[in-house]
């Protein structure tokens, strides 16, 4: 699997998570991202650690796959001059730096539209690009806070609880790569590029659309629910005598399955429960019912029962559980890479398949500069007409 994208050219002026996470799915899927570094210090994920994997910083090295390093100091004349060479020859350009930067180096959209028509220009942004905050800093803790995601998360009476992944920046890298994806076929028709923006605030928005449109038809403020859901119960985390395991009865049928599971017929008859409503209603009164028999018996024992029962269970697994499972295995979730520098490289796989195969990874993180020269040399070779191999 090549990658629909082979032959287009992205300019990738982006640090931290958002950024990379967009540019890293486009050269996934065949691009290739020319990724603008700082002289000396580059992206500065590349010193967030630890965990180091051989000297080099992991959440660098997760973010930065099939992409070629390049150091140009945006500050300086002459270096900026190569920089609008090499936007010329670029199909997109994606910038998270903070809003009126490029603009005051003579980089905005407008200036560079009229260098080439064709690129697609692509501002990621915290807070979107007008209001009040549209200039204040926005990191993904921040944003899950402001956007909702943090007031629904952890349980009632407990500290706020931020969702340990960096949902709203590798959220709004996805979203930037879907706009992307969407602009070259609009390219395709029209010839001219365009303007993209994506935020981090959208993309929190955009998480939570059953959720807001709660709020908008009851006024309803929701609750945090701890590892439940909004509207489905029981759809959680229930304690055995040894861990916890997730039980997911979304309907009539499978809470009807649950009870005679766990020999609780009596549960069937209790007109606090008699409905998904009604188990809603009375979750609480419920998850005292249904811990009190899970936990006399340990999670291995139910998991059995309940999938025998066809009732929708999981154990909750640490990462190592994970890699190790037969389930993760047999999907390839995980791919091992040849790199010059690090024995037995392994990274996670982009999520889609075609004909059974994912996109292959054709170039490891690079060390900072490591393509300077030979992406310079092509700048030289277009403006000479050369045919590049």
């Amino acid at each position: 699997m090549i990658g629909s994208l082979a032959g287009i050219r992205v300019v990738d002026v982006t640090m931290s998570v958002a950024g990379p996470f967009a540019t890293q799915i486009l050269g996934d899927l065949g691009a290739d991202v020319v990724k603008v570094e700082r002289p000396e210090v580059g992206d500065d994920t590349r010193r967030w650690g630890p965990p180091f994997w051989n000297g080099e910083s992991c959440t660098f090295s997760a973010l930065n796959r099939n992409k070629r390093s390049v150091v140009l100091d945006l500050k300086d004349d002459a270096q900026r001059e190569t920089f609008r060479q090499l936007l010329a020859s670029a199909d997109v350009f994606v910038q998270n730096l903070r809003p009126g930067s490029l603009a005051k180096m003579g980089l905005s959209y407008d200036d560079v539209r009229e260098l080439n028509p064709r690129l697609i220009y692509c501002d990621m942004s915290g807070y979107g690009m007008t209001g009040p905050l549209a200039g204040s800093p926005a990191y993904d803790p921040l944003m899950q806070a402001f956007g909702g995601l943090m007031s629904l998360n952890g349980e009632q009476g407990r500290p706020p609880v931020r969702i340990p992944a960096s949902i709203l920046d590798q959220g709004t890298g996805m979203w930037t790569a879907i706009a992307v994806l969407d602009a070259l076929r609009t390219r395709d028709r029209t010839g001219v590029g365009c303007h993209l923006h994506t935020s981090l605030l959208s993309t929190a928005l955009m998480w939570l659309p059953s959720q807001f449109l709660g709020y908008f038809a009851d006024g309803t403020v929701p609750e945090r629910l701890g590892s439940g859901t909004v509207g489905i119960y029981p759809y959680a985390a229930f304690p055995t005598a040894d861990n916890y395991i997730i039980i997911a009865a979304g309907n009539q049928n499978l809470w009807q399955r649950l009870c005679g599971a766990i020999d609780r017929p009596d549960l069937l008859d209790d007109p606090r429960f008699t409905l998904n409503p009604d188990r809603v209603a009375h979750r609480d009164e419920l998850f005292e019912e249904l811990a009190g028999t899970l936990r006399h018996k340990e999670s291995e024992h139910w998991l059995d029962v309940l999938d025998a029962a066809g009732v929708p269970t999981t154990p909750i697994q640490t990462l190592d559980a994970v890699v190790a499972h037969e389930q993760v295995q047999a999907i390839g979730g995980f791919a091992s890479v040849e790199h010059p520098r690090i024995d037995d490289f392994r990274v996670v796989n982009l999520p889609i398949q075609a004909d059974g195969a994912y996109p292959p990874v054709r170039r490891v993180p690079p060390a900072l500069g490591e393509h300077t020269d030979e992406v310079l040399a092509e700048l030289g070779r277009r403006d000479t007409g050369e045919e590049q191999s």
